[in-house]
This record gives structure tokens, sequence and C-alpha cells, in this order.
């Protein structure tokens, strides 16, 4: 593991949380659930490796600017594939 990726909670509110993520080369988030559906803003183009509870990993392959959903229930460990830092914003619907 090269670090934790850092959050920063842009908004917190009783139906949105929206938090920025950035991801220095190699670091990642730790295994977590989504308790709530999400869409994913990359703010930078790459790759990032995903970690189910299983131990399989598949990789993403994020265009900045170009959102993602998903439902609540996912979990994962998200590390950032590349050697250059990585960011995203994530907007959750409570």
């Amino acid at each position: 593991m090269s670090g934790t990726a850092a959050s920063k909670t842009l908004i917190d509110n009783d139906r949105t949380r929206v938090t920025e993520w950035r991801f220095a080369p190699g670091a990642e988030t730790g295994f977590h659930r989504h308790e709530y559906d999400y869409l994913v803003v990359p703010r930078s183009s790459g790759t990032l490796k995903l970690i189910d509870g299983a131990g399989a990993e598949t990789y993403g392959n994020l265009t900045e600017g170009v959102p993602y959903f998903r439902q609540a229930g996912v979990e994962h460990n998200v590390i950032n594939d590349n050697a250059y830092a990585f960011v995203f914003v994530e907007v959750e619907y409570k």
C-alpha cells in the first residue's frame, strides 16, 4: 500500500453527500461498502484497480468529466493504478 486516499467532504445534507477523493500513485480507499446509490465524476483520466470482497481484481478506465453511476451495496477497495495523482468527485444520494 502506498498510502490512503484523501477525502474532503464538499457538501453533506439530508439528501446528498459530495466528496472529493485525491489519490497519490498507489494510494487506496481501503475496503468499504457503499450504503447509498452514487455517481462518480472523474477529474482525471486513468486507471483504477478495484478489489472486491473475494479478492478479485478488476480495472476501471476513467475519462476526465465522464461520469458513471452505481447502486448501493458495492463493496470494494479502490487503488490508483497510475504513476500520477488521480482525482474524482463522488455524489451519494441519501
